[in-house]
């Protein structure tokens, strides 16, 4: 049968996004032949019929796409797909009206995807007046009563919270709770400033100091200190702490802080639009979670920000009074966003197989039992990563606390695997009186199986109650952050002694198996070496470490891919290694709920992906698309 080949040039203005790639494979679909496409004449090749595939390649404008068809219609279909790219997928039909003078489109960062019209609401900083008593004894008791009145706020908040919401604000509470930030102001106040200007010149210090930090991941805490600062000032002055905002509005800030995007009411529609802010920042991160579309760094004035707004949360893009033609393109995109999250959604509760029926497990990341509430666990094979560290937000919990915590996760899994990640503190998640302040350079500090080891009692005390709780489901330990052999045996034995003196005691208690979290290149690189019952690999973590980029770090996004042929050589490695020993290989990290990433994850060897709860109709579907069979299972990543 002859192939039929060739090339056209891509020019529509955004390159192969979203909207552009639904239509290539749905014109695709309506022949019998297969359709490939290439960025290079020489491949990789990608299924024209696959919106997983497509969306894969990237192409962006100015790409030569090179077509590749073998069938009984294979000439009509070339000519057929060379001809929806020269006419730019008919989106010059779908352009902003020229005429249109009032609409304006500003192009910022992709924070949370998703797409919303709605009337602009701006929110500024503005704090009330305040008048000093002159008092030093009677400021510092204003500040403490202000303090603890935000604190309140902020424990109310994280009552009702789960997941990345409760790590979030306990990350504030802990923050606001520590004696280094607050005896400050306290100082200040002493020295004669007012309770206002010692608190607002503390905060904006601390503010400033990490706003010039060299990593992104710590410039976009400063919103949280901003937050912080905010809410007791309001407090200080009697202002309105969270002023109400109207179902479905566009929320316009230089940099909304997280505990004011909570208060806001997201159920009836809405989206943020952000002039300042990163990706990375505690409200980007809320946005994902609550799937509100979200765009920030758009780095313009609020004051132009008025009126109707669009905002496109994929693209990072925000239309401020949309005309008819864009409302149009618009909801053409959204519908097909909406069919997409509908296949998806219903694959959600089948097992998940890839397209040449290669079976794969598929996980829950969680960080709280609250989290499993009216979720079936037929969704999932298990749980793969508990994150235990918001046990740890209102102080060291103890033993019994942490044992019915862990107990109810393992009941909820009915007998299917749970693995619980021992406390991760350190670097970006401080935990007062726990980790260390101000390393150096904390993510390569003393954080993970390093801190537990510098605080032997409380890792004892966690141990027993895992151990405690396996009695009730398959419960697996992993250990984050290790690096050496040594490591894990120090570990292990630790656990043995945990496990006698409660056996002495007549506590009822079962060896969890123990396993290591693969994020750290060395453990990576001498997996063999490791004699552990089971590997997880952090994909986030394992990524900046090779690549010497911050995973944070916008401008080395290149740079920081869990795809790299470095990253993806290393994950290949721990498989092999796991399956030479008959254990088992999973990844945690965001890459496995990334359907640009899924394929080439398992095309390295990975059977088993654990990701949100939130994520995993995605995933399946993503999984679904993949072929493995031979020629196509080492696709994307170099052996």
């Amino acid at each position: 049968m002859t192939e039929h080949t060739g090339a056209a040039l891509l020019t529509n203005a955004v390159g192969l996004h979203a909207r552009p790639s639904v239509k290539l494979t749905q014109v695709a679909k309506r022949f019998k032949s297969s359709i490939e496409f290439a960025l290079d004449p020489a491949g990789p090749w990608a299924d024209a019929k696959s919106p997983v595939k497509v969306m894969r390649v990237k192409a962006a404008k100015g790409a030569t796409l090179h077509f590749r068809v073998m069938g009984p219609d294979a000439s009509e279909a070339l000519a057929t797909m060379l001809e929806l790219v020269e006419r730019r997928f008919n989106e010059d039909a779908a352009a902003p009206a020229p005429a249109d003078e009032q609409e304006r489109r500003y192009q910022g960062r992709p924070a949370a995807p998703g797409i919303a019209l709605g009337t602009v609401v701006v929110i500024g900083d503005q704090v009330a007046e305040r008048v000093a008593t002159g008092n030093r004894e009677a400021e510092a008791a204003a500040l403490r009563s202000a303090i603890a009145a935000a604190l309140d706020d902020l424990r109310r908040l994280v009552d009702g919270a789960t997941g990345e919401v409760a790590d979030i604000l306990g990350f504030q509470v802990a923050f606001l709770e520590d004696p280094a930030l607050v005896d400050r102001a306290f100082a200040a106040i002493a020295a004669g400033r007012s309770a206002h200007e010692a608190w607002l010149d503390t905060l904006s210090a601390e503010a400033g100091a990490y706003e010039s930090s060299e990593d992104e991941y710590f410039r976009a805490r400063t919103a949280d200190v901003r937050d912080i600062r905010g809410r007791v000032l309001a407090h200080l002055t009697g202002s309105a702490v969270d002023a109400e905002v109207p179902p479905g509005a566009i929320v316009a800030a230089v940099d909304l802080p997280p505990s004011r995007f909570l208060s806001i009411d997201w159920s009836r529609g809405g989206a943020l639009a952000l002039t300042g802010g990163s990706p990375t920042s505690h409200v980007a991160m809320l946005a994902r979670a609550r799937g509100v579309p979200a765009v920030v760094g758009l780095g313009v004035l609020l004051s132009e920000l008025c009126g109707q707004a669009l905002v496109y949360g994929a693209r990072g893009l925000l239309v401020i009074e949309p005309g008819p033609a864009e409302r149009e393109a618009m909801e053409r995109e959204a519908r097909a966003v909406a069919a997409e999250r509908a296949v998806a959604s219903a694959l959600a509760g089948a097992h998940a197989r890839t397209m040449d029926g290669t079976p794969i497990r598929v996980l829950l990341n969680i960080s709280s039992a609250a989290e499993l509430d009216g979720l079936d666990p037929a969704i999932c094979d298990g749980i793969g990563l508990v994150r235990t560290e918001l046990l740890f937000h209102q102080g060291l919990p103890d033993e019994e606390t942490q044992y019915l915590a862990y107990r109810r996760i393992a009941e909820w899994a009915q007998g299917r695997p749970v693995t619980i990640r021992t406390l991760d503190a350190g670097a970006d998640k401080p935990i007062p009186g726990l980790t260390l302040e101000r390393e150096s350079n904390p993510f390569l500090g003393v954080r993970g199986l390093r801190l537990s080891f510098a605080a032997p009692e409380v890792f004892r005390t966690q141990l027993r109650a895992l151990a405690r709780a396996a009695v009730h489901g398959d419960v697996k330990v992993m250990l984050p952050m290790v690096t050496l052999p040594r490591e894990l045996e120090r570990a292990r034995t630790m656990l043995d002694e945990e496990l006698a003196r409660l056996g002495a005691a007549g506590t009822p208690a079962k060896r969890p198996s123990v396993g290591i979290m693969v994020e750290v290149p060395a453990a990576a690189i001498a997996a063999d070496l490791f004699q552990a019952e089971f590997f997880s690999i952090g994909s986030n973590d394992l990524t900046q470490y090779v690549a010497a980029a911050g995973r944070d770090v916008n401008t080395l996004a290149e740079l920081a891919d869990p795809t790299q042929p470095a990253v993806l050589r290393l994950i290949r490695h721990v498989v092999d290694v796991a399956a030479a020993r008959g254990i088992e290989t999973s990844l945690c990290g965001d890459a496995g709920g990334d359907p640009a990433a899924i394929p080439q994850l398992l095309g390295a060897g990975l059977r088993t992906l654990s990701v949100a709860p939130a994520l995993v109709g995605r995933t399946k579907l993503a999984i679904a698309g993949s072929d493995l069979r031979e020629g196509q299972a080492a696709e994307g990543w170099p052996r």
